[in-house]
Order: structure tokens, then C-alpha cells, then sequence
């Protein structure tokens, strides 16, 4: 059974290990492990305060993060329509590989739509891999029809 929590800036080292894991294990790294760990853990530890823009929740089991989901709010500019004024995003959702098929995902990813629904969130967007498109389809995700997207980099398989 997993407990999904808020990340706090404690969990910042752990969930930087965990991010590492996840690229590399889809791409060849260009940067060394342990310099990146340390890079990433500071740029967490900086977002996982109160007052950011940024959450992410944890979830656990037998006293371990298990995965975890990165969320941040993106401001609109003010409506003077019945429109909310925030779109969510979500991105670095990983799940250990011990951990999935048990419902770890699902949490994660009901807890950050809960929070989106009571944040005044408009809408939420994300890039799903093709093994995620069902878990985000049973949230209610779907096909964009009114949003474009150019990618600057060339980079669209880093997603």
C-alpha cells in the first residue's frame, strides 16, 4: 500500500537520485551522475518551498519514495470572463519499477488533479510516453484540440 504526501525540501536529494533513474534509463546521460544529482537536488530543494509555483507530490512504501509527480502552475492573464486564471503542468512522473501495476501511478496522479481542481486550474497539460496514455485517459486527459506546439530544439523523443 503506497501514501502519497507533498514533497518537501528534505526529499529533494532522493527525488534527484529518482530523476536521474528515470532520463538515463530512456537516454545516454551527457552529464556525470553524481555533479547532476547535486545540479537537480538544489534546483528541487529551491521549488519544494511554500509560496512556489511548483509541487510534487511523493508516493511511498515501506518507508521509500516510490514515485513521485512534479506539478507547476502557470499564470494567465486576469479574465473578465467566468474563466480560471491558472493551467497546470505536469511533468517528471516516474514510479520505481518494483512499484508499478500496484496503483502508484494512479494515486500520483489523482492527487495532483484533486489539487488542480481546487487551485482554480483551467486546464492541465502534460506529454504523455505511449505506455501513460491510459493512466492519464482514466483522468480525463484527451487529445488536444485547440492547442499548438513547436519544438525549438529538435528535441521531441527527449520528452
Amino acid at each position: 500500500m503506497v501514501a502519497v504526501r507533498l514533497a518537501n525540501p528534505g526529499d529533494a536529494a532522493e527525488l534527484a537520485r529518482l530523476r536521474y533513474e528515470f532520463r538515463a534509463a530512456m537516454h545516454s546521460p551527457e552529464e556525470d551522475r553524481e555533479e547532476f544529482i547535486a545540479r537537480c537536488a538544489r534546483w528541487m530543494e529551491e521549488r519544494l518551498v511554500e509560496g512556489s509555483r511548483w509541487r510534487c507530490w511523493v508516493a511511498e512504501a515501506d518507508g521509500a519514495i516510490a514515485g513521485h509527480l512534479w506539478l507547476q502552475l502557470i499564470e494567465k492573464i486576469p479574465n473578465p470572463v467566468p474563466e480560471r486564471e491558472a493551467h497546470g503542468y505536469i511533468t517528471n512522473v516516474y514510479v520505481c519499477p518494483e512499484a508499478r501495476g500496484g496503483g502508484t501511478g494512479e494515486a500520483l496522479v489523482a492527487a495532483a488533479m484533486d489539487y488542480c481542481a481546487t487551485a482554480g486550474v483551467d486546464s492541465v497539460i502534460l506529454w504523455p510516453t505511449e505506455r501513460s496514455r491510459p493512466l492519464y485517459a482514466r483522468h480525463g486527459f484527451t487529445e488536444p484540440v485547440d492547442i499548438l506546439e513547436a519544438v525549438l530544439d529538435g528535441g521531441r523523443d527527449l520528452h
